[in-house]
């Protein structure tokens, strides 16, 4: 399937599909196959809207750049960046380079969960094995090549790109051996299973069996964020899944999600989201149903 999107050509398009009155959670925006070459070439994560969507883009030939959250990349041949926006994030093309790639656009809100778990598993920039690539390949040749395209054929080829990510990341043979301490493997358990509930930091250091100042150096050097942040972060993720997955309130989501009340959530999800929450889950139904 490579070989057929590599045969095709260079090709960008745009899909322009009839909204359906039963929306499809796993949908592709747009894809295409370019080079780029000694050009001005950049996008940021936080300028591209407040509509949740993702980016799956494979590099053949050439170099990108990428900085994650201040974590920097290099987009080398057979390298697949996975991005959920929107995102504090930097890719770009440095000044006399060159750089040629496929990619697609998705978004709905299957789409987006798998690139989550994706991204926790193994972050934004992963090497996947030359059959997964051929399945993206032929997910993206059939987005941007196939005629009359339908939102049922659109949201398969969709699927069946996450599918080959899921595949290439969580199969026996990819997944890192981990190496969390049991104390800290153990709190990341507690926070994900009592989102609603207390979670301060005393009480997670006495789960984790250690004085509070030595398990936040602990839980900082391990993960790379504070335990408060990561609370945040887990807290703000499930706000997402339960206004795009359900119609509960803010006022029972906030309930859900351990907020004091939906006015301290809506400032913290507006504060790491940049949209209200309800304002996030119109733009995102509407992004699913397009």
């Amino acid at each position: 399937m490579l070989t057929q999107l590599v045969d095709h050509g260079h090709n960008v398009r745009r899909l322009a599909l009839p909204r359906s009155a039963a929306p499809l959670h796993c949908m592709a925006i747009s894809a295409g196959y370019e080079q780029r070459r000694n050009e001005v070439y950049s996008w940021d994560g936080l300028q591209r809207g407040t509509a949740p969507f993702l980016v799956i883009q494979h590099t053949l030939v050439g170099e990108g750049r990428l900085d994650f959250a201040g974590t920097q990349f290099r987009l080398t041949p057979g390298q697949t960046m996975v991005l959920s926006l929107p995102h504090a994030h930097r890719y770009w093309l440095e000044r006399g380079g060159h750089w040629e790639y496929f990619w697609m656009v998705l978004n709905g809100r299957e789409a987006l969960r798998l690139a989550r778990e994706i991204i926790d598993a193994a972050g934004p920039v992963v090497t996947l094995p030359a059959p997964i690539i051929d399945r993206m390949a032929g997910a993206c040749h059939t987005l941007i090549q196939r005629p009359d395209i339908t939102p049922g054929e659109a949201s398969t080829a969709a699927y069946a790109a996450m599918a080959a990510l899921h595949d290439g990341v969580f199969s026996a043979a990819a997944l890192p051996e981990r190496t969390l301490p049991p104390a800290i493997t153990r709190v990341m358990a507690h926070v994900e299973a009592n989102l609603g509930g207390p979670l301060q930091v005393e009480r997670l250091a006495g789960i984790a069996e250690m004085s509070r100042g030595h398990f936040v150096r602990q839980f900082a050097a391990t993960t790379g964020i504070p335990p408060s942040d990561f609370v945040l972060a887990r807290r703000i993720e499930r706000i997402e899944r339960l206004l795009l997955a359900t119609d509960m309130s803010v006022v029972a989501i906030a309930r859900a999600t351990g907020f004091a009340d939906a006015n301290y959530l809506a400032k913290a999800f507006r504060r790491k989201r940049g949209v209200a929450p309800l304002e996030f889950r119109e733009r995102g139904r509407l992004a699913a149903g397009t």
